[in-house]
């Protein structure tokens, strides 16, 4: 899916929270009042952990397809339009170039799936500091093993990924109900 390019994986930055702060504020202007909520996930939102230092955003929205109007808009702000990108139901932008990114945009119609799976994870390895301290050592392996090739450095935390979302969902079915 992705074409070969360096991993970097550097230690946990304190800065992260306020970049993802200050994307979202301007995020919230831009899709205006179809957004529902915005969460930042993935590494750079576990505090401690280290990570690609790239900021993944998550957008809820009441509608998907009205994203689609809303694409020239984000493209002046430095996004490059992706499509689902292996995810259904996902609109997908980088912020940056193929090369060098600073954040990425998940945006999903609420209900999908895939928000559930996203925030349980980051919610999880939160609470879960040996795990997630786990993660980072996997991450910073696969990195020095694979320095010039992200497909393989995400191929190599697949397993892991897979399995710790699965005890996350679990537990948050625990400490939250069913969904349904």
């Amino acid at each position: 899916m992705d074409m070969v390019r360096k991993v970097e994986v550097v230690p946990y930055r304190q800065e992260w929270p306020f970049q993802f702060e200050v994307e979202a504020k301007t995020l919230r202007e831009v899709f205006g009042d179809q957004v529902l909520s915005i969460h930042h996930f993935g590494s750079t939102s576990v505090p401690g952990i280290c990570a690609k230092p790239i900021i993944d955003i998550l957008l809820i929205v009441r509608d998907i397809d009205a994203v689609f109007a809303l694409v020239p808009t984000l493209e002046k702000l430095g996004y490059l339009f992706k499509g689902e990108y292996g995810i259904p139901g996902r609109s997908f932008f980088i912020k940056g170039t193929e090369d060098v990114r600073s954040h990425h945009l998940h945006v999903y119609q609420i209900n999908n799936p895939h928000i559930l799976r996203h925030l349980a994870f980051r919610d999880y390895l939160r609470t879960h500091p040996d795990l997630a301290e786990q993660y980072g050592a996997l991450k910073e392996s696969l990195a020095r093993q694979f320095p010039e090739d992200i497909d393989c450095y995400n191929e190599g935390k697949s397993d892991f990924i897979k399995e710790q979302e699965r005890q996350a969902l679990k537990w948050w079915a625990e400490q939250n109900g069913s969904p349904d």
